[in-house]
This record gives structure tokens, sequence and C-alpha cells, in this order.
């Protein structure tokens, strides 16, 4: 398997992705998304043991991440044009439906492209992140450890407190990193921090102030308990969000648990993509 980094063109942006099986029209797909601070490099290990159990797999780099173009306006980075994105990734490809993976944000952008293309999606696999209604209406608890949420907010003095070497600088408030050296590296280059909380920053509206529509995708969620950054219960309570199969796994582990457990986050993928998980029968590959 050779993975490959393309680009195309969308709402004006050239925009990175990686491909498992260039042309191969014949495999079921799976996208993958990823959150903050990372890039669609992070699915490396969970590319390949999907491609060796038969599945090509499509990893974008969000607009303004990775080796994507960064875009000059706040509102350019909503999510529901971002979800729209990765379908207009997959019309590029002449691709009909795909199974959905995200963590983190890219878990939010997962569930904004199964709730406003249901059309497009087979099956969704969720790791730490709730449903966008459910996280706004998560308790107490969930407010405390997004605190960096609403700092994000903050136009440039985020940029500069975060870029440096402060208590409130990544490296510190994202430590348990597995790579966070790479990260700083990135996000250090000039556009790169900015573009990355402009994700956040246009992400108010949608997501803390609209209640979203629910998602009709067989559904498995996962949820590691040390994660620093989001409850078990804004996940749980996203059961009433799905229309359809719904799964839940609690794992020992931290928030990066794709890099820190892959094997095991592979496993469960993989079973949850063949229908090992659910009552009903896996989704047959419709392209």
């Amino acid at each position: 398997m050779d993975i490959v980094r393309s680009v195309f063109e969308h709402r004006g942006f050239e925009l990175s992705y990686l491909d498992s099986a260039p042309g191969d029209g014949h495999r079921p797909v799976v996208l993958l998304l990823h959150g903050f601070p990372d890039t669609g490099d992070m699915w490396q290990l969970q590319i390949e043991a999907l491609h060796g159990a038969g599945y090509r797999c499509l990893a974008p780099d969000t607009l303004g991440c990775g080796h994507s173009e960064i875009a000059p306006r706040v509102r350019d980075y909503n999510a529901v044009k971002i979800a729209g994105d990765h379908v207009a990734l997959l019309d590029h490809l002449d691709i009909t439906r795909a199974h959905v993976v995200g963590h983190d944000w890219g878990g939010m952008i997962a569930w904004f492209f199964a709730a406003y293309f249901p059309q497009r999606i087979n099956r969704l696999v969720l790791l730490s992140m709730g449903h966008p209604t459910a996280y706004a209406r998560a308790g107490f608890r969930q407010k405390q450890l997004g605190w960096y949420t609403f700092f994000f907010q903050v136009r440039g003095l985020a940029e500069w407190m975060l870029g440096g070497d402060g208590p409130i600088s990544l490296r510190h408030v994202f430590a348990s990193h597995p790579n966070m050296d790479e990260v700083m590296a990135r996000l250090r280059q000039p556009g790169r921090l900015k573009a990355a909380l402009n994700i956040y920053r246009a992400a108010v509206v949608p997501v803390l102030l609209s209640k979203q529509p629910s998602v009709y995708a067989n559904t498995l969620a996962i949820w590691s308990d040390a994660d620093r950054f989001l409850t078990e219960d804004q996940l749980t309570n996203s059961r009433r969000f799905v229309e359809a199969d719904w799964v839940y796994k609690r794992l020992e582990g931290g928030h990066w648990m794709s890099l820190e457990q892959p094997e095991r986050i592979n496993e469960l993928i993989i079973g949850h993509l063949k229908g090992e998980h659910s009552s009903g029968p896996a989704d047959a590959f419709r392209d």
C-alpha cells in the first residue's frame, strides 16, 4: 500500500487529502476526520489496518490545517461548510457513499456530515466527541474541561499565548498529545494556529446556540476514561440523537486513543464497519 497525498479545489481553496487506494472503485470507502490540533496524518495506523481489511481510506486535512490552504475569513470555517468540503471530496472522486470516522473536533464534523448529508454516509464512528447538541447541553464539568474553547474566541490574545511557552501555551494545555513537538512546529508556521482556532470561532452559533438534527446512520461511539477534554455524558447522551443502531464502548486511556492504542481502536472500527457490533446487517457498499 502506498498512501498518496493529493489536492482538489472546492470553495476556491486547495484542499489536501491522503488516499490509500487511488482510483480503486471496488473498495468500500472510509473517510477519516481529524480534530484539533491534528491533521489527516494522525490516521496513518488506522489507514494501514483498514486498507488491509479491504477498505479505501481518505484522510483529508481540514481547511486551514496540514497541507490544505488557509482561508482568510472566520465564516469560511463554518462546521457545515467544512462537512460540505468532505462531501465535495467524495464528489471529486466519484464516490457516492462512505463510512465516516471522526475524532475530537473531527467527530463534530462527522456528526454534521451525517446530519446534513445522510444520503452520503453508511456507518458512523465517533471517538470522544458527542453530538453537537449533546455537547452544548453537557453539564458544568464539560464546561470546565472545555474552558480552552472559550479562550480560543479571544482573537489575537489566544494566538499569542498558545504559541508561546507559558502555562496557557499549546505545549502546556495539550501536553498529553503523543506528538507535541510536531504539533508545535506545524502550528508555529505562519497563519496555521489562527486557522485552527478559526474552526472553533466559526462554531459558536452552529454548535452552542443551535439545536442540530439527529442522524440516521448506525453509530459506534468510543470514549476513554482518562480524557482530559471531553466528559463521558456528552457522548453517552448523544444516543438520543441517533435514529439507528447505537453501540457505546468505554475504554481505559487518554484522549488521543487512535494514537495511544491503535490496535484496539482499529479492531473496534473494523468490527463496526463489518456490522459485528450491531443488531442489523452490515451496510452494503454502494458506489
